[in-house]
């Protein structure tokens, strides 16, 4: 089947609507942060913008989110931002990556917020605190999945070979810096 990664490539641009559609959008920041040249923790501070500071989103990338604030323009870290429509109100609490979809600015306005707790590195007891589940949003997610009988095709055809990777033992330590 030459057409799947056609359709694969279809179905990750499918999925990067939301952040296209979310550009142009009000948000606030929900701590104290710093404005910067470009999206990276190194890139020099353009501006320090105050916790609840109005920001325009102007695009996304990665785990940064290009802002225009007072004037200024500038890269801010997505989890120190707080979207005017990202809370729900659900009656299940949608799962650790809808709190994630939420956190990333996909959630829908409502009157009620619940809390996940959710196992991705990187995010601060506030950063989880402050999360706003959207079941919908995980539904749509769940709503792409492959069976296992698809990935193996797809693998195949793609010509993927299997790699084990070792666990490290308790104790070990990586090279992490």
């Amino acid at each position: 089947m030459r057409g799947m990664p056609k359709r694969l490539l279809a179905l990750l641009l499918l999925a990067a609507l939301p952040w296209l559609a979310r550009a142009d959008e009000q948000a606030f920041t929900n701590r104290a942060t710093e404005l910067k040249e470009r999206g990276a923790a190194d890139a020099a501070t353009v501006a320090k913008l105050p916790e609840n500071a109005p920001v325009k989103v102007l695009a996304r990338g990665g785990g940064w989110t290009k802002v225009e604030a007072g004037g200024k323009s500038g890269w801010v870290r997505v989890f120190h931002l707080r979207f005017a429509g990202s809370v729900e109100a659900s009656n299940s609490s949608g799962g650790g990556l809808a709190s994630l979809g939420s956190a990333l600015g996909f959630g829908q306005k409502n009157e009620q917020a619940r809390l996940v707790t959710t196992g991705i590195r990187g995010l601060s007891s506030e950063d989880v605190k402050n999360a706003n589940p959207d079941a919908a949003q995980l539904a749509r997610m769940q709503s792409y999945r492959a069976d296992r009988a698809a990935a193996e095709r797809f693998a195949k055809e793609a010509r993927l070979v299997a790699v084990r990777i070792e666990v490290p033992q308790d104790g070990a330590k990586g090279d992490a810096k």
